[in-house]
């Protein structure tokens, strides 16, 4: 199968890169982002390419390099607070995940879309809450897309154990200061503290075989 991912830098993102890389299912990946990612990062292989958009908000100009796609995992996103005012992060969630997810549904009609939103994302997109009535929004809009699939993933807290790496510089301090806690937690509370490695299996394995749940949370994620 052929899978496109946005957003591989971040800490999900590269979760899902790697379970890709490794299943033997998978013959092509596109990454597409503003950069390259870290060659550092992902093992040596010929089913690896990458799409770098400077302006991700417009995709008229490489919609040839974007269709026969079987599966696609988004996993765009920033925090609410490193944002100046609510137009900006509406901008930077709302209509930078639409930009993509809605080239990637014309051209690929019987394509399943997955969408890292978060726990607490309200799905009536009523929330007083910015964060989480701007995710509920992005969600009602991917769910309403004329595709095969559409499933939204809303951990609760994800610990890398492979090497991957947070964006954010106070996140990546955390993560690193904390690592030990969080391995701790997760033994203590496994429904909640999820893994990279079970975020990404879990997400190439909704685009393998389906699923009949269009939401999944913490617990559900911490099956696979």
């Amino acid at each position: 199968m052929k899978i496109i991912i946005f957003g591989a830098s971040g800490l999900i993102g590269r979760g899902v890169l790697r379970e890709c890389l490794l299943d033997a299912d998978v013959s092509e990946v596109l990454l597409v982002g503003r950069s390259k990612i870290d060659p550092s990062f992902h093992m040596p292989t010929t089913k690896l390419s990458e799409l770098v958009m400077p302006d991700m908000f417009d995709y008229s100009k490489v919609e040839s390099e974007l269709s026969g796609f079987d599966a696609c995992f988004i996993c765009l996103g920033i925090a609410a607070k490193d944002m100046a005012n609510e137009t900006q992060y509406i901008r930077q969630t709302f209509d930078l995940t639409m930009a993509a997810a809605n080239v990637v549904a014309k051209l690929n009609p019987n394509i399943t879309l997955t969408y890292v939103s978060g726990a607490g994302t309200d799905g009536t997109a009523q929330s007083k809450s910015l964060w989480m009535r701007v995710k509920g929004q992005v969600e009602q809009a991917l769910l309403a897309l004329p595709i095969k699939q559409a499933v939204m993933f809303r951990p609760l807290a994800v610990q890398a154990v492979n090497g991957e790496i947070a964006r954010n510089g106070l996140y990546r301090v955390g993560f690193f200061l904390g690592s030990p806690f969080i391995t701790l937690l997760r033994k203590l509370l496994p429904s909640k503290i999820v893994t990279t490695e079970q975020m990404g299996r879990t997400m190439l394995s909704v685009a393998k075989q389906g699923s009949t749940m269009r939401v999944f949370e913490s617990a559900d994620i911490a099956r696979f």
